[in-house]
């Protein structure tokens, strides 16, 4: 296996605009959301967008996480996790989304549960060209290959929405990416 299992490191911050201070909970609360929902496994590529949700998650002695060198890993790692009676969830960025396509056949006709939180790049105030054409893809990328995809805008609405597809993916063995708009997470300063 090419992902590090049990890495347990602080991973850096890009420097952003700080989000308004009613915001500034909610990836608190999306940790708590997916912690009561059995979490016991978490897959991510770093991205300054999940760097809290990655910094409890490897604080925490009960759950595994994995380090990615490629995010379609964490797509395996997340059915041999259900295989296993542990439940997952797997953190990308949008520009990662294309690196799975292929590999998200495996939950989707398997039907094995799958939850993806994916960070939102080439939106609301992208510096970065780059990021675009995958950010404008990257829903219909995903509903395309069979993936239910669900959006949030606001923190209070993310921890919702969060805590609502957890319950589908692994109540109801679907397969559920969780969009999290740009502007939520604030302008990125290089």
């Amino acid at each position: 296996m090419t992902a590090s299992s049990q890495v347990k490191h602080q991973e850096p911050a890009a420097s952003a605009v700080p989000p308004a201070a009613s915001e500034t909970q909610w990836p608190d609360q999306v940790y708590d959301a997916l912690k009561a929902a059995g979490i016991s496994q978490m897959s991510y590529v770093p991205d300054a967008g999940h760097t809290t949700l990655i910094r409890r998650f490897s604080a925490d002695p009960e759950v595994v996480t994995n380090v990615l060198t490629t995010e379609e890993e964490g797509i395996a790692i997340a059915a041999g996790s259900w295989l296993g009676g542990k439940r997952s969830v797997v953190l990308m960025q949008s520009s990662g989304v294309g690196n799975c396509i292929n590999m998200l056949s495996l939950p989707v006709q398997a039907r094995f549960p799958l939850l993806v939180l994916v960070t939102m790049r080439g939106e609301w105030a992208e510096f970065n060209p780059w990021q675009v054409p995958m950010g404008q893809a990257t829903e219909a990328s995903l509903k395309a290959i069979g993936l239910r995809v669900l959006r949030a805008e606001t923190g209070a609405d993310l921890v919702d929405t969060v805590a609502q597809a957890a319950a589908m993916a692994f109540d109801a063995d679907q397969q559920i990416a969780v969009l999290i708009g740009q502007r939520l997470l604030g302008k990125k300063k290089w």
